[in-house]
């Protein structure tokens, strides 16, 4: 839920009209709410609280979520009293763009900074048919990946559900997508692959996920939303369940051995374990199949014989296998698979029947591709990893 104030500040009789007769009583304020981290049921409840009629509600959402709008005073349908009762109360902000970075290939990514100083990344991935938004949910991770510059990086905290919405409306701010409903909109897909662990911040995440998806403002398909995991057993099926969006797994190899190396929560939760919560993923099918991401890295993971097993461990899993090709940082230690090499292993891969696109590398130049982002927020963690599961 959204904060609210437990004084009933505002009472007002009017029921239908733009004048809302509005009295206030003189007390202390409470805290702004923020409403950009507030679902439609949070808003019903903060307008009641107001003493407003609940129409009011929908008019004020559709104004955040479909127009854009941070301005109760551009909020035309409110009467003259109500758009000056708001800013009382309420607030709709978006984070503080601190660098702007734009790819020779187009790739955008922006270093976002929330109200506490902390930090994070969001990259918009242009393609002919499509305009794909990368979120991260976290500050920092804790999952420690060897080969991922992100898991280089302490994990600070869990993201709001105001800072993950915050980074969709930047970038449509920023790419001038307002309204939500116009045609030929360019931020067609989005996909939590930024940096932390989306499953280890599932209440936020979801919650992020079913305003964004609400057909009342953006109005993002669920088949155009992705959620990426490196293998969170237990959120798995629930967030299949409760979200119903395409799942993506973070593999990047076949063996337990391998593996717990390479993806140190493994040893938590055993290939076995998680192939088999991607078996049992809700709604598979043909035309909805989980997405394997596998990095290519020289001599690591990227035999003909890794390809053979990759195969045989997702047999009977309506699959696609996304070939990643390692993107280089400093002090990495890994080398990305010749070309050679990977162009042999996608068509092992292919010859099995399961479509296996070679993703090609964007924003390699600003540090944007996948496994790269990286933030300075590097604070101490409170309890170490108690904060993955507040």
């Amino acid at each position: 839920m959204c904060p609210t104030s437990d004084q009933a500040d505002i009472v007002t009789d009017a029921e239908n009209t733009d004048t809302d007769s509005i009295n206030t009583i003189d007390t202390a304020s409470p805290p702004l709410i923020d409403l950009t981290g507030c679902d439609a049921d949070d808003l019903d409840e903060v307008v009641k609280t107001l003493g407003l009629p609940k129409f009011r509600a929908k008019q004020i959402w559709r104004w955040i979520w479909r127009h854009g709008l941070t301005r109760f005073d551009d909020m035309t349908d409110l009467g003259k009293p109500v758009r000056a009762l708001l800013p009382q109360h309420l607030i709709i902000t978006r984070p503080v763009i601190t660098s702007r970075q734009k790819s020779t290939d187009g790739t955008i990514k922006w270093l976002l900074r929330f109200a506490d100083g902390n930090e994070a990344e969001a990259v918009y991935i242009p393609d002919a048919d499509r305009g794909t938004l990368c979120v991260s949910s976290q500050v920092g991770c804790t999952l420690t990946c060897t080969f991922c510059h992100t898991g280089t990086q302490r994990l600070v905290r869990n993201l709001t559900v105001a800072e993950i919405t915050g980074q969709v409306l930047i970038a449509m701010d920023e790419l001038g997508e307002w309204p939500a409903t116009h045609d030929g909109r360019r931020l067609t897909n989005i996909v939590m692959m930024g940096m932390g662990e989306p499953l280890f911040n599932y209440e936020n995440v979801a919650k992020a996920l079913r305003i964004i998806m609400s057909g009342e403002g953006i109005g993002l398909s669920k088949r155009r939303v992705t959620l990426s995991t490196s293998g969170v057993v237990p959120e798995i099926m629930r967030c299949g369940a409760e979200l119903g969006v395409n799942l993506a797994i973070s593999l990047h190899a076949t063996n337990d051995e391998l593996r717990d190396v390479l993806v140190p929560i493994n040893r938590k939760y055993p290939l076995k374990t998680l192939i088999e919560a991607c078996r049992n993923y809700p709604g598979l099918s043909n035309a909805r199949r989980v997405t394997w991401e596998y990095v290519m890295l020289d001599g690591i993971n990227d035999s003909d014989a890794e390809a053979r097993a990759l195969v045989n461990l997702i047999k009977g899993i309506p699959s696609k296998i996304n070939l990643i090709p390692f993107n280089p940082w400093p002090g990495s230690g890994y080398e990305r698979s010749k070309d050679d090499r990977i162009d042999s292993f996608a068509a092992i891969v292919m010859k099995a029947g399961y479509a296996s696109p070679i993703r090609t590398p964007r924003g390699e130049d600003i540090l944007a591709a996948c496994g790269q982002l990286k933030t300075t927020s590097e604070r101490l963690r409170k309890s170490q990893i108690k904060a993955i599961t507040d």
